[in-house]
């Protein structure tokens, strides 16, 4: 598509085979957004698109991921507010048609794609390079490749991390990252052993029925609190971890782009997407070379 769609905090630009969004950076733009910086999102990692009313005159487009195409959606397993959600594009409400275009525009391009199943494999890109960041009981280090350490602080460790000394862990030698979100009750960050499955707190470990041990006694994690492992850090260093555990590292694998002669044809919405496009070039929304070039693309479809 090749076009631009700026909100609030963010821009999204429309790829013939994936949504690039682009995060602000200042002062009200959600500090996770911020260290997001830019993220590519390829048509075959999304589910679906939404367009719904957003408080206080707004609108959002919202684009529905995939079941494990994204790593931090992956990490973050459902926790994240909706002022943290990435996916969300928010809008004056003057825009709506505009984003109404956009998002049967997207709708559109999902349609041949086989999305309603979980992704075999992660297809969007984790945070790259190393990771760092400072919890209440200690410190934590990712080398963006195959390697986390934990480096107790002596004033927030309990006696059993410290009897335990400072871990490093393997990626090759875990199964998975669990990340409980400092912004709904206390968080944490523990790495799963491969001998070992996540379990809630208090819950079982999956192993012969023993009790999960407390993140506070657990020398595979680290605890948040007082303002120390906020989301911005901790969840995009979960999610680089998780991606490096299942074979990733750092990144993603490229998704293979389903070519256009493969789509089939639909003439009928081809016409009702060009009546749209008429409608906001007549409203001034989109500018004549814009829909000279965006009409010749529908026709190309048929």
């Amino acid at each position: 598509m090749g076009d631009e769609l700026a909100g609030i905090h963010a821009t999204w630009e429309f790829e013939s085979d994936a949504v690039v969004i682009r995060f602000e950076r200042g002062i009200r733009t959600p500090k996770l957004f911020q260290a997001l910086r830019e993220r590519r999102i390829p048509h075959e990692a999304l589910a679906s698109v939404t367009l719904a009313p957003g408080a206080r005159g707004t609108v959002v487009l919202h684009a529905v991921p995939r079941a494990g195409a994204d790593p931090l959606v992956e990490a973050a397993a459902g926790q994240l507010k909706c002022g943290n959600d990435p996916y969300r594009l928010v809008l004056p409400a003057d825009r709506e048609t505009l984003a109404e275009y956009y998002r049967d525009e997207l709708l559109a391009a999902l349609a041949p794609l086989d999305t309603e199943r979980p992704a075999d494999g992660f297809l969007v890109e984790a945070p790259r390079g190393p990771q760092s960041f400072k919890a209440y009981d200690g410190k934590a280090y990712f080398d963006g490749v195959s390697e986390v350490a934990f480096r107790w602080s002596w004033s927030g460790a309990s006696s059993e991390k410290w009897k335990a000394g400072d871990q490093t862990f393997r990626a090759r030698e875990l199964s998975g990252v669990e990340w409980r979100s400092p912004e709904l009750c206390e968080g944490y960050l523990r790495l799963l052993p491969r001998d070992r499955e996540a379990a809630p707190d208090g819950g079982q470990d999956g192993r012969g029925g023993r009790p999960a041990v407390q993140p506070d006694h657990d020398p595979a994690a680290l605890v948040f609190g007082g303002g120390r492992g906020p989301v911005h850090q901790s969840l995009p260093f979960a999610a680089a971890v998780l991606a490096a555990v299942r074979g990733g590292g750092a990144g993603a694998r490229v998704p293979v782009a389903v070519p256009a002669a493969t789509r089939p044809r639909d003439p009928a919405g081809v016409a009702e997407r060009i009546r749209h496009l008429s409608e906001l070039h007549l409203a001034g929304l989109v500018t004549d070379e814009e829909f000279s070039v965006k009409k010749a693309e529908l026709l190309a479809e048929l």
